[in-house]
């Protein structure tokens, strides 16, 4: 934290709905700041396929400088789909800063709010409330930008390594007895394919060795096939997961859908030192500008950049803020906030106004 007791924020509000989502978070902080005694400054910098289109490049080195000197950083959604590298694929300093600060623990949480409506017959009565850890910097991913194409094939190669892996197991262990000292099951469930591929089978022989170290985790093991049909049937029997890059950008979106959508999903980017908060929706261009985007995924992103500060900073008056904001966005769709995506007439601005008034 910095000298005059305030939280410095890195804030790249992105593209598209980026920056209309990313108001709504930092008034809601504010609020909650003064409430909390919590000190924010905010500093603005430019990301994405707009900064692209003017200069050449995703991010200008003063961007990055800055997320490295902030005690956090929130992101909003960056790229669009018409502004592409080159190689056909899409502006995404998402991916380029979880490289940059070697962030390998993406957090992804699925809480079903009191009225939001799931896909899942029995989700009402039964809640939704469980974490995808999807490792963010090897797996499939590590071969972004180095894959090899010809007339004839093309390949990409996964890498999976020993010291992410600890890591990312150790992180993963942390999170579900955290968990479980909240009044969650705190169990953790190692989602794979070792019964196919060698690197696989190294992952989990990881979790094994590492589980070994947390033996008051319940723990479980699952083929990522398995588990998606698991998810889409009975989502209330897991608590935490944790995968490969790949599987967990896979996974993490079938989960955002049963909780209400991407709109509704938060996440974080986790490393030893940094972290990126940011919501798992889109840039939406065809909505943008035209206050229909549903800021509650960005809004929560924000409650979770004040959970990790709470723990990195032995802050508890952070952690309690962060639940407050939880407790706002619980008690507005309680109350009957319909976002457009739900077939409702409320927007960005009817949103950000009710959990105001909810804190």
């Amino acid at each position: 934290m910095s000298a005059n007791n305030a939280f410095h924020i890195a804030v790249l509000a992105g593209d598209g709905i980026g920056p209309e989502v990313m108001a709504p978070a930092l008034e809601v902080l504010r609020k909650v700041g003064e409430k909390s005694g919590l000190g924010f400054r905010f500093t603005e910098a430019p990301a994405g396929a707009n900064n692209y289109l003017a200069t050449g490049k995703s991010m200008p080195d003063s961007t990055i400088k800055l997320c490295e000197e902030a005690d956090a950083i929130l992101l909003g959604a960056c790229g669009l789909p018409s502004v592409r590298y080159p190689d056909n694929t899409e502006i995404a300093p998402q991916i380029e800063l979880r490289f940059i600060f070697d962030l390998y623990a993406g957090v992804r949480p699925a809480r079903l709010i009191p009225g939001v409506p799931s896909p899942i017959v029995g989700a009402d009565a039964r809640g939704i409330d469980l974490v995808v850890i999807r490792e963010s910097t090897e797996g499939l991913f590590a071969s972004m930008g180095k894959g090899v194409v010809t007339h004839e094939d093309a390949r990409e190669t996964m890498v999976i390594t020993r010291r992410t892996s600890e890591r990312l197991f150790e992180f993963s262990f942390r999170l579900a007895e955290r968990r479980r000292a909240r009044g969650k099951p705190g169990m953790l469930t190692c989602v794979d394919k070792a019964n196919v591929f060698k690197a696989f089978a190294f992952f989990r022989g990881i979790f094994d060795q590492i589980e070994k170290k947390h033996p008051e985790v319940k723990t479980d093991r699952l083929y990522v096939d398995a588990c998606s049909a698991m998810l889409v049937k009975r989502p209330w029997d897991f608590d935490v997961m944790v995968m490969e890059n790949m599987f967990g950008d896979i996974v993490s979106d079938i989960t955002a859908s049963l909780i209400g959508g991407l709109g509704m999903a938060p996440s974080a980017d986790i490393g030893d030192k940094y972290a990126v908060f940011q919501p798992c929706h889109g840039t939406a261009p065809d909505i943008m500008g035209q206050g229909k985007a549903n800021p509650t995924g960005m809004i929560l992103s924000a409650a979770m950049m004040l959970d990790w500060l709470a723990d990195k900073h032995g802050l508890e008056s952070a952690a309690e803020a962060g639940e407050t904001i939880e407790r706002a966005v619980d008690q507005v769709y309680a109350d009957g906030i319909r976002p457009m995506e739900f077939g409702g007439s409320n927007g960005t601005a009817d949103i950000t106004k009710a959990v105001l008034a909810a804190l």
